[in-house]
């Protein structure tokens, strides 16, 4: 009993001490960066009763400085001025706390100018679908590029940020997920406006389709007439359910060039030239075509 009322007798007195802040940088601009500021502190001397000490010896006290209203801005630093505090010390330490004096009476925090680039976002992915469905279109990535801000000097080195790498098996529906960026190890300097981007992509059942589509032989010296075999190619493409009964003939065009060929072979070599974009992927065959010359 006799120890418990030596406490609270000793917690009831005022006293004046002073005690050494860091600082709690907020709303540095981000075209700036603050150059080796990490010994900024300020020693301040406090009267309070007992009571209203506890909570520094508790915890590293911090002073919070706001870069947007308490600093002025010079030429290649920044300077705060301790009449800040004593204009906002009852927000800062409380009306029962006095503040009595701050060392020093000021605080340079010297700045450099950021780079601020936009770099794309890189997917690394390995993803299969189940046999049947595909994705029609790309996949997209939201956002498809990022901000980087830092010194020049690291800024000017990062070309592109990948992703962590997404593995997916046996897809057969939309994907829609979360990614995190695999950044940078040693970042401290560096300030990146996204960690993490969503992947999409619209899956859909997929099918194989042929068509017959006639050959054009172009490109033939005037007056010579060459005769071939096939006249029509097999066109196979591989595209959505939905789109399969759009495609047609006209949708594709493939092409033999004379001039591509030589004296001493007997066939042609043809080329798809147009694809609808109803289709993700396609190929011909047969892969040559037999020619004559006629005299």
């Amino acid at each position: 009993m006799s120890f418990i009322i030596l406490i609270f007798s000793k917690l009831s007195k005022e006293y004046t001490n002073t005690l050494t802040f860091g600082i709690n940088k907020v709303n540095i601009p981000q075209k700036y960066v603050i150059l080796n500021d990490t010994s900024a502190k300020l020693e301040i001397t406090l009267k309070a009763y007992g009571f209203n000490w506890l909570k520094y010896y508790f915890s590293k006290p911090k002073i919070t400085i706001d870069f947007k209203k308490d600093v002025q801005k010079q030429n290649g630093f920044f300077e705060w001025n301790k009449s800040n505090i004593f204009l906002h010390s009852n927000a800062e330490f409380g009306s029962q706390v006095s503040l009595i004096n701050v060392s020093p009476d000021k605080l340079i925090f010297k700045y450099d100018t950021n780079l601020v680039k936009k770099v794309p976002v890189i997917l690394n992915a390995n993803i299969s679908f189940k046999p049947g469905y595909n994705i029609f279109k790309n996949y997209t990535i939201e956002p498809d590029s990022i901000n980087v801000i830092g010194p020049n000097d690291l800024v000017s080195q990062i070309k592109q940020i990948k992703t962590e790498e997404v593995v997916l098996k046996d897809v057969n529906s939309n994907i829609l997920k979360s990614i995190k960026l695999k950044l940078p190890k040693d970042n401290k300097d560096l300030i990146f406006s996204k960690s993490e981007v969503t992947l999409k992509g619209t899956v859909e059942r997929f099918t194989e389709g042929t068509l017959k589509v006639p050959i054009n032989i172009i490109n033939v010296p005037d007056g010579m007439r060459v005769k071939y075999f096939p006249k029509v190619i097999n066109v196979i493409y591989y595209t959505s359910l939905k789109n399969y009964k759009d495609i047609t003939a006209k949708d594709f065009k493939v092409v033999c060039d004379y001039q591509k060929s030589s004296n001493t072979q007997s066939f042609l070599l043809p080329e798809l030239i147009k694809i609808t974009d109803k289709v993700k992927t396609a190929k011909i065959n047969p892969q040559h075509i037999e020619f004559i010359i006629e005299e």
